[in-house]
């Protein structure tokens, strides 16, 4: 997969793909370039089969400053339909992570900014170093979190968002991780490393269609009313599951005391 200027994929056959935002000389700070290649990588892995776990992760000091100076600056010249279609790739390559089947993981270090926070929020995952620095700057610079902000209302609620994306505060991994943003906080880099290993074995021994489905079931059932047509719905999803092969493997392999394919 490549050869890509800005990040580089590593994929291993474990079934795990990780992704390295690739410019630490920036911030690993965000350009059209790199959002492209991030778009690209996230459609290709998200049809593979073979990857059952996706790692992303910044390459140097930092996870991702949020976006590049001289991209902002190249901005403030455009049109109105090329600052549409530039914000619109942004979206759509958030989106695209968002939307993948496999469980997605951000370790994040040093700081997350901006964008680079909205990085964070479309993962599933999230473990920070407990010094990073996060911040939700836009509004210093006259501009809104916009693309960024329907993943981070998800994953920190509307009123948490509100205070951040209007006082433009800083704030560090705990903070996060009690708001949702992310759902560890670790001291070191070993320990980072730990809790990636810890959190792609747990992934690992589950049924990857299943892992799939409970991430679609999340997206679907999250803020619908508790009524019978959804108490319909989920039964017809668990009756799906229960008949799947999956669902007949691991029945079978909880009553043979022995571990599902899946997990061999």
């Amino acid at each position: 997969m490549g050869p890509f200027a800005h990040i580089e994929v590593l994929a291993r056959d474990n079934g795990v793909a990780t992704i390295e935002l690739n410019r630490p000389d920036k911030r690993n700070a965000f350009n059209s370039a790199m959002i492209g290649e991030l778009h690209s990588v996230f459609t290709k892995l998200a049809g593979d089969k073979s990857v059952r776990f996706v790692i992303i992760r910044g390459a140097g000091k930092s996870f991702s400053a949020g976006a590049d100076l001289d991209w902002m600056k190249a901005a403030a010249s455009y049109t109105q339909a090329e600052n549409e279609a530039d914000a619109r790739a942004l979206a759509e390559m958030l989106r695209a992570l968002y939307e993948m089947p496999q469980p997605t993981l951000a370790l994040v270090h040093g700081a997350a900014m901006g964008g680079g926070a909205g990085l964070v929020a479309a993962c599933d995952l999230g473990v920070a170093m407990a010094d990073t620095k996060f911040k939700f700057s836009e509004v210093r610079l006259g501009l809104t979190p916009a693309t960024i902000s329907p993943f981070v209302i998800e994953a920190i609620g509307a009123r948490w968002a509100k205070a951040l994306f209007v006082t433009a505060e800083g704030f560090d991994a705990p903070y996060a991780e009690k708001m949702g943003l992310i759902q560890y906080t670790v001291t070191s880099e070993d320990d980072l490393m730990m809790m990636a290993d810890y959190l792609r074995d747990l992934v690992l021994g589950a049924a990857p269609e299943a892992v799939a489905d409970a991430k679609q079931l999340v997206h679907d059932v999250a803020g619908q009313p508790i009524d019978q047509a959804l108490g319909e719905e989920t039964a017809r999803r668990i009756a799906a599951r229960r008949a799947s092969d999956e669902g007949r493997e691991g029945l079978s392999a909880f009553l043979e005391k022995r571990k599902p394919g899946w997990a061999d």
